[in-house]
């Protein structure tokens, strides 16, 4: 537990401490965010905020848990699958936000990275760590299914899914690492009492560097993290629930994430079948603001749903 404090501090204190040097950096580079017209007229205010604030985000995670954790396989693997979505997430915000391309990184690249690093997890992990193998826990029932050749998807699907996700929950300042943190949270406890304690110490590195972010990311943010930071808080916590074996509770424990993905693809399904759209906007975040609530209201709100979904994810294991 010692461990796990002092990787959360040590996290929040190397994000709190760099977020001022690099905020003028990123102004100065023009590297501000580009709002959508498209979406809530109150956001058009935003245009200009410094993005790719990730990079001291993700900063704070890799050296507390350098500093922390022992350098094993797990950690190694956990690393790599946070560093492949940094750089996946930092070419995406380059190109937009340097590069004036609007898409972006092209969703086809994107997905050849993430099949690259999830085929590069799984030939390391089968061939040096002794528990893991093609199963699938699932929680309530407590049965393991064995899914052969259809683990290797399952795993794409996972990593695909989560980053994805928490990408598209980072709409509103803080939301996204303000739920990050409390997923977190729940994942370091989970990841104890499986018996991976060194993906705790990441787990406390990533609340730590979240909680430091909220300082210069709670509205009126400062700063952005950006693709940069949010496909690398995805992909983490992906790695989080594949390493420890409890895939299927990231979709409890990180239930905000899967409603904000889930609205987007409700909303496209529905407007290209019906002409119709379910909701105001989405993501979700948005359907709310634009039905009145305030941005800071929304934030508690989802805050407290995740906070209630987690506490839901530990009482399944």
């Amino acid at each position: 537990m010692e461990k796990l404090l002092i990787a959360g501090a040590i996290a929040a204190v190397v994000v709190i401490l760099l977020a001022p040097l690099c905020i003028p950096i990123l102004h100065r580079l023009k590297f501000g965010q580009s709002i959508r017209e498209e979406g809530p007229k109150s956001h058009q205010k935003k245009s200009g905020t410094p993005t790719m604030g990730g990079i001291f985000l993700i900063a704070g995670i890799v050296a507390a848990t350098l500093l922390q954790a022992e350098w094993n396989v797990e950690i190694f693997l956990a690393l790599f699958i946070l560093f492949g979505h940094f750089i996946l997430g930092f070419i995406d915000d380059y190109l937009k936000v340097v590069r004036k391309h609007n898409q972006g990184l092209l969703a086809r690249y994107k997905l050849l990275g993430q099949i690259i690093i999830v085929i590069v997890t799984t030939f390391v992990a089968s061939a040096l760590l002794t528990d893991f193998n093609p199963t699938i826990w699932l929680p309530l029932v407590n049965v393991t299914i064995d899914a052969g050749s259809l683990y290797l998807p399952f795993m794409l699907f996972v990593v695909v899914g989560a980053s994805n996700a928490v990408n598209l929950t980072d709409g509103l300042d803080g939301l996204a690492s303000g739920c990050m943190a409390i997923a977190a949270s729940c994942y370091a406890v989970i990841c104890l009492l499986t018996g991976h304690a060194d993906l705790a110490i990441f787990c406390a590195a990533t609340v730590g560097a979240c909680i430091g972010f909220l300082k210069f990311n709670f509205h009126p943010a400062k700063v952005f993290m950006g693709d940069t930071g949010s496909l690398a808080l995805g992909g983490a916590f992906a790695a989080v629930g594949i390493l420890s074996r409890t895939e299927v509770l990231l979709a409890v424990v990180g239930f905000v994430f899967v409603c904000e993905a889930l609205s987007v693809i409700i909303q496209v399904i529905s407007f290209k079948s019906t002409g119709k759209r379910i909701f105001r906007m989405s993501p979700l975040h948005h359907h709310f603001e634009l039905g009145g609530w305030s941005e800071v209201k929304v934030v508690f709100v989802f805050w407290t749903v995740g906070l209630i979904a987690g506490v839901l994810g530990l009482s399944m294991l």
